[in-house]
């Protein structure tokens, strides 16, 4: 579908998180183990190695305590060295994140500062040819606009701050909203755009966020789906839930990349030419979390089928 994942190299080494998991919990339980074992041997030591009923109790209490600690030093070591390369990892996706971003900032910038400067310099000065440069800085600054929004929504998913309006909302108004909306990209780029439904349900939530769950799906789709081919998004009900598919031709996603395709930054390929910053697939997993539902993403037809589950109202 179109979005890389950045290729880990593999090898028969043991992987820094493991070595570190390894370590750390190995540390905490000989620091545990040794003060035991040093209070056993001095005790025997003191005793003469006369087992009276006094060294016989205090042995024991030793050997409770050995009991006790060393296999909570071991889920201790655990813990602190999972939470130690979670915080590696996500420091790693940080910083990915922002090199990718800086990226895409980069280069609508230069393109306007290029077009302003031929204005400026009169390197332009026909009509026609202003008119074009005109659009296409617009063009540019809408690009820039949408990424900071992108930007500021996934900083509110993340930080547990996105707050919603919730009422009642016909998937029927959401879906022909956007239909209606991305009809002209798509004869633009010669992908058929077709809308079904088995029926129209109603769901709890809010209708800005339902929307733009709905439109990055299908812009998805229709961005990575061949000239000639089609778009397909479905309504129905299963269940206790509202149902809406969106099916496209981008040709499927390796089963191995499925699993990544929500993730942060995700762009696939540069085969497929991906375009735009990898955040809307994100956006959109935290948008249906916060409305109770489900996303997810197979292999379908001759190309790939995002399904979103709501539950109804």
């Amino acid at each position: 579908m179109g979005r890389g994942l950045p290729v880990r190299p593999v090898s028969g080494r043991m992987s820094p998180g493991g070595l570190s998991r390894v370590s750390l919990t190995t540390a905490m339980t000989v620091m545990v183990i040794v003060p035991v074992v040093a209070t056993i041997g001095g005790v025997l030591v003191v005793s003469g190695f006369m087992f009276t009923p006094m060294l016989t109790a205090a042995l024991t209490v030793c050997g409770v305590v050995g009991v006790v600690t060393v296999p909570f030093s071991i889920m201790l070591g655990r813990a602190i060295a999972r939470r130690s390369v979670w915080e590696r990892e996500a420091e790693s996706a940080r910083r990915q994140l922002v090199a990718w971003i800086s990226h895409d900032l980069r280069t609508p910038l230069a393109g306007i500062r290029a077009m302003t400067e031929a204005l400026e310099d009169g390197v332009v000065s026909e009509p026609g040819e202003v008119a074009v440069y005109a659009k296409q800085i617009a063009q540019e600054a809408d690009h820039l606009s949408k990424l900071v929004d992108d930007l500021f929504q996934l900083s509110r998913i993340t930080a547990g701050a996105l707050k919603l309006t919730m009422h009642d909302v016909r998937l029927a108004d959401v879906v022909s909203d956007v239909v209606a909306a991305s009809r002209p990209v798509a004869q633009r780029e010669g992908v058929r755009l077709r809308a079904d439904a088995g029926e129209w349900p109603v769901v709890r939530g809010s209708d800005p966020e339902l929307m733009r769950v709905v439109r990055n799906l299908v812009s998805n789709a229709i961005r990575h789906t061949p000239e000639g081919g089609a778009v397909a998004v479905q309504v129905d009900v299963d269940g206790g839930e509202a149902v809406v598919r969106v099916d496209d031709a981008c040709g499927g996603i390796p089963d191995d990349v499925l699993p990544h395709v929500f993730d942060v930054g995700f762009r696939g390929s540069a085969a497929r030419n991906p375009t735009g910053a990898g955040l809307g697939l994100s956006i959109a997993r935290g948008l249906v979390d916060a409305h109770h539902g489900r996303i997810g993403v197979q292999n379908h037809g001759p190309g790939c089928r995002f399904e979103v589950r709501l539950p109804l109202r």
